[in-house]
């Protein structure tokens, strides 16, 4: 747990696109402006999640050894960001998700170096981000429990819901047609395979709540924004140092991230052992010390 004496500042970035100007929600870890390492910028899952589960990632800022100012944020659309449920769903793309990125590090004046740390969604977008735009202040990459294709995810998730009753793969394939059925059997297939920490960790339940709760926005959720996508033949242009992380219950299973690991150039790769989706809270000590011994300064 984070000392009380840690600093947290949150407040919202406004974001100027495309003549219209939105709210960034962000929240800040440790002393950013007198720092003596490289900030560390963590990037949500989903889409249509929300910063909340990431947040054993502040540990980072506490270290004994290594104590880094983290950066969260709540992307567009989600959370306590700006809510656009009118704009229509080609809005929605992974341009306009870089660009919030941009804004983000412009506006926190780190655009001449900070590391980051992807989760799921968040690892997918991070290699959108270097492919696409090349930050010349990116100094070193992780990407946690993602696929290197929506096809991939789609697979393995359905191979490890064949090990489920009846009941929780009828549900899920209903889907929101019965919202309370279809969250009762994604928790089921969660605790297996999403997290496998007992309770489930409020503020995982948070994030997730977004999607799968009673009146959720869920529209980045539903809009296609990883519709036929695949980064695999584009990943020997990612020219970063990069650690690639799974667990070993996983839904990203090392064939979902194989490409990643094979197509980086130097890519290291660790699978924890006791974890599955979010390593930072089933191993969460191992996790932050094998993440801060890889970012280094």
């Amino acid at each position: 747990m984070l000392k009380a004496t840690v600093e947290m500042k949150e407040g919202h970035i406004p974001f100027p696109y495309q003549g219209e100007t939105h709210q960034t929600y962000y929240k800040v870890f440790g002393d950013l402006e007198n720092r003596t390492r490289t900030p560390v910028i963590v990037l949500h899952g989903g889409p249509g999640l929300s910063h909340d589960y990431t947040l054993p990632l502040a540990d980072l800022a506490d270290l004994a050894d290594h104590s880094y100012p983290v950066i969260f944020y709540d992307q567009i659309g989600n959370a306590r960001s700006t809510r656009l449920p009118e704009k229509p769903k080609e809005f929605w793309n992974i341009d306009l998700f870089l660009d919030e990125f941009d804004n983000l590090v412009q506006h926190f004046g780190i655009q001449e170096g900070y590391h980051i740390v992807g989760h799921s969604w968040g690892g997918m977008m991070a290699s959108e981000l270097i492919v696409r735009r090349q930050p010349k202040g990116l100094r070193r990459l992780v990407i946690s429990d993602s696929p290197s294709a929506i096809a991939l995810w789609r697979k393995s998730f359905m191979e490890l819901l064949e090990k489920f009753p009846q009941s929780v793969k009828d549900a899920v394939a209903k889907g929101f047609e019965d919202r309370v059925g279809y969250w009762n059997a994604m928790q089921e297939v969660y605790a297996v395979h999403g997290c496998r920490v007992k309770p489930l960790p409020k503020d995982l339940e948070t994030s997730m709540l977004y999607i799968y709760g009673e009146n959720a926005d869920r529209t980045v959720d539903e809009a296609p924004i990883l519709t036929g996508w695949d980064i695999g033949s584009r990943l020997h242009e990612i020219n970063v140092p990069t650690l690639v992380i799974n667990g070993r219950y996983d839904i990203a299973q090392e064939y979902v991230t194989r490409a990643y690991i094979d197509n980086i150039p130097g890519a290291k790769f660790i699978t924890f052992e006791e974890s599955s989706h979010t390593p930072f809270f089933e191993e969460r000590e191992k996790y932050m010390e094998t993440v801060a011994e890889f970012l280094g300064a």
